[in-house]
């Protein structure tokens, strides 16, 4: 999948689940490690887990199955890795004090 389709599905996916402010950033030559990162906003815990797991069983049942899932137990923010891009899932007290848009943009 290229990268415009698998950022769409995966925007797609986070707003099935009424995530809110949903930002792409574009960190190719920034970063080592991914090509672009997703950051959307859940209003609680729950729904910040609920939101990455919903990505997550989607992107399987669409064959392709994230690298790593971190942070559902705490639910403060959950990083799902699809390698080239990565869904940063934020309560937005999290949101706040890390910035990413900020860090990254």
């Amino acid at each position: 999948m290229q990268h415009q389709q698998l950022n769409a599905f995966l925007v797609d996916k986070v707003d099935d689940m009424k995530a809110q402010d949903i930002q792409t950033i574009d960190v190719q030559g920034k970063s080592s490690i991914t090509d672009f990162m997703i950051v959307c906003t859940g209003t609680s815990k729950r729904h910040v887990a609920s939101i990455a797991d919903h990505v997550a069983r989607e992107a399987k049942l669409a064959g392709f199955e994230p690298l790593a899932i971190d942070g559902e137990v705490e639910g403060e923010w959950v990083v799902v890795d699809m390698g080239d891009t990565i869904l940063h899932v934020m309560q937005e007290e999290q949101r706040e004090m890390y910035q990413l848009e900020k860090l990254w943009g």
